[in-house]
């Protein structure tokens, strides 16, 4: 952990530290809540803030009172959107943890506390594993999608336990809970995102700290690459962006955690009901 992030938070930020919370504890009364028609004086970090799903709910979140801290690796896109709506701009590798501290003390710097954290950035892979198979292009998709979301939790913790609680979101996708089979690691991350979403929301109960996830379908956003156009060829219905951010603030205000809410065309959003897996016979 970075010095800054450690003064300005103490120990005690690691993944492990929440462990105890049992299945269903409600978190006490008194914890800091982050609701959508509550945000004035709340302070926001969305990683991959500069363009897409990212850019519109910090956009959304700034309309309703919250002051953004905007992470992304496109620096003049995250700077266009964190000067349009007042915000403050930091880079942000999300692959790296150092660069995920960082951006945790750029809240501390120029806001004093960290409420909400929305862990957003993702690329698709761009290989499958046969032929095409590409090592480098493995190793980015996994440390963006995945290893992104397990530092920005690691490093938004010791924030979110000094504000007395708060909110983590993590971008997950219905690639997170169904196959994927033209993008398999992009499938094989996101599902990884999901068990850790639905592992923390109980881990994190008793320090007042809600986890939930935003899974949507193929929304209209940069990842869709050349797939939008075979997507409008087969006649698939694609998110409008409006629909993904209308879920994202649904989610904030649920009082459950440990949620996957899926956004898909023409159904309500909502939590998504895993089944409950078989347990031992004895």
């Amino acid at each position: 952990m970075s010095e800054t992030t450690q003064d300005r938070f103490g120990a005690g930020g690691g993944l492990l530290s929440g462990m105890g919370a049992d299945p269903g504890e409600r978190p006490a009364a008194g914890f800091n809540e982050v609701r959508g028609d509550r945000l004035g004086g709340k302070v926001a970090l969305v990683t991959g803030g500069g363009n897409g799903i990212g850019a519109a709910v910090a956009r959304r979140l700034a309309a309703k009172g919250a002051r953004v801290v905007l992470a992304d690796v496109d620096d003049a896109a995250g700077k266009e959107v964190a000067d349009e709506i007042g915000g403050v701009f930091t880079h942000c590798d999300v692959t790296r943890l150092e660069d995920n501290e960082a951006a945790v003390a750029v809240a501390a710097e120029r806001y004093g506390r960290l409420d909400l954290a929305f862990l957003n950035a993702g690329i698709s892979s761009g290989c499958g594993l046969g032929d095409d198979f590409d090592v480098r292009r493995y190793r980015l998709a996994m440390g963006v999608n995945l290893d992104g979301v397990v530092f920005g939790v690691h490093a938004a913790l010791p924030a979110l336990r000094a504000a007395g609680g708060g909110t983590i979101v993590a971008t997950a996708s219905m690639a997170g809970i169904v196959g994927i089979p033209h993008d398999p690691i992009y499938a094989a991350n996101k599902h990884a995102v999901v068990g850790l979403v639905r592992s923390l929301g109980q881990d994190l109960q008793s320090s007042g700290i809600k986890v939930q996830g935003l899974c949507p379908s193929f929304a209209d956003t940069a990842i869709l690459g050349e797939g939008k156009a075979v997507l409008e060829q087969l006649g698939f219905p694609i998110l409008d962006v409006s629909e993904v951010v209308d879920t994202f603030f649904r989610l904030l205000d649920s009082d459950g955690t440990g949620e996957c809410w899926f956004v898909v065309p023409g159904r309500e959003s909502q939590p998504f009901a895993f089944r409950r897996a078989p347990g031992p016979r004895a």
